[in-house]
């Protein structure tokens, strides 16, 4: 195979002067030589892959034809003598190449559909988002509304008559559903314009765009609330509630005490809870807002909480049947239905608390909103962090937990 000077074997005029058995038995590192400037280049850690060395415009240049296992010598041969002929044309090979792969990225691009955008989006985006019910939300109501009309087309072709066509079916039947699917079309379509998979603004937008051609969702349907129980009869009810058995009764008491959401109550760990402080903590990763909220907890909140941290053996405030699983986020919903409240929702009862607090006390409307964890201005929340505010809504909390307790014992 001829002689070998510091590394390469010593050029030939000939070509073809390897074989593939001795090709098979190479393994000490260097490069070796096949003719017409194809070489087999075995690297100190042993790989094997073939390399064309050719000089162009006065410079001497190597490119990679790929790996051994991939490329056999019959097909090295072939991509050298392209190159060759590519020189022969006063042509740059490696320049050639990089064009060859521009066109078939640009191609791609042109046929680049709205399904495998949506999966590429969402395989992204999944670590950000809270848990797999929102990945879930989002793959089923694209696969439900928006794949059957625009899940094949290219993204680059899809506008704003496929749009329409996708959302005018269910835009005054399920108006919040409609609107959900509509943000999530342009959030895909935004992620395929900025990787070039489509040009031009995006036939999803609302504003300025969609709003002159639907109508606004809160005109098309009046927006139903979570029902919610009078806060007049919350005492009442707390009553009933306590003769119920089971955790998921607990649970929805809980959740009455405290304002909180459902997840974040069936949630709830031991390391959540100071006690002797009287607070409970839900970490940021369990909030809606992505933000640690600190819940002040009533006499009688914190004496839920002791029983219930004496009665199971667990992290899990709640555990469900299946282990380290909390309860389901129906429990609290047949709770409700065990005790013929079909007219109610679990999330229902943070209404009435607000409602108390607005109409039977004189704690300010943010601090309630605080309370329920919703977004309140820079001021209040400068105050919350010192921990002033913090205090107050304990006062607030106790006093709900006080006025349900006298309305139960008929004062």
């Amino acid at each position: 195979m001829g002689t070998r000077e510091a590394g390469f074997t010593t050029h030939s005029r000939s070509i073809h002067r390897l074989s593939a058995p001795g090709v098979a038995r190479l393994r000490r590192p260097g490069y070796y030589c096949d003719g017409g400037g194809l070489y087999l280049q075995v690297s100190p850690a042993g790989a094997r892959s073939w390399v064309y060395r050719f000089r162009h415009e006065g410079r001497l240049r190597e490119m990679g034809l790929g790996g051994l296992l991939r490329v056999s010598l019959a097909d090295a041969r072939e991509r050298a003598q392209q190159c060759r002929r590519q020189l022969g044309c006063g042509l740059d090979p490696i320049e050639e190449r990089r064009k060859e792969q521009a066109q078939r990225a640009a191609q791609l691009a042109r046929t680049k559909t709205f399904d495998e955008c949506t999966t590429a989006y969402i395989r992204a985006n999944r670590a950000g988002w809270k848990n797999e019910k929102h990945v879930a939300q989002w793959e089923s109501t694209l696969d439900t509304y928006a794949s059957p009309v625009i899940g094949k087309l290219p993204v680059r072709d899809i506008d704003t008559t496929h749009i329409v066509r996708v959302l005018q079916p269910v835009w005054e039947a399920k108006p919040e559903t409609a609107s959900r699917v509509r943000g999530r079309i342009e959030s895909v379509l935004d992620w395929a314009t900025a990787h070039k998979y489509r040009e031009g603004e995006n036939p999803a937008r609302w504003k300025g765009h969609l709003d002159k051609i639907l109508p606004a969702r809160t005109k098309v349907r009046k927006v139903q609330h979570h029902a919610a129980l009078p806060y007049a009869q919350a005492a009442a009810f707390m009553k009933a509630l306590k003769a119920q058995e089971g955790l998921a009764a607990r649970a929805l008491e809980l959740v009455i005490l405290t304002a909180a959401r459902t997840n974040e109550v069936i949630g709830a760990t031991r390391s959540e809870f100071d006690l002797d402080a009287g607070m409970w903590t839900v970490p940021a990763q369990r909030m809606k807002a992505q933000r640690a909220h600190r819940i002040p907890l009533s006499e009688t909140a914190l004496d839920l909480v002791r029983r219930l941290l004496d009665g199971v053996q667990d992290e899990l405030l709640f555990p469900g049947a299946k282990k380290g699983k909390p309860l389901s986020n129906m429990a609290m919903l047949t709770v409700l239905r065990r005790m013929k409240r079909t007219d109610l929702t679990v999330h229902g009862f943070r209404s009435t608390f607000r409602d108390w607090a607005a109409e039977c006390t004189t704690y300010p409307n943010e601090m309630a909103e605080m309370a329920l964890a919703h977004a309140v201005d820079d001021k209040v929340e400068a105050a919350y962090r010192r921990g002033d505010m913090f205090q107050r809504r304990r006062q607030m909390m106790d006093d709900w937990a006080a006025y349900c307790a006298r309305q139960a014992d008929g004062e």
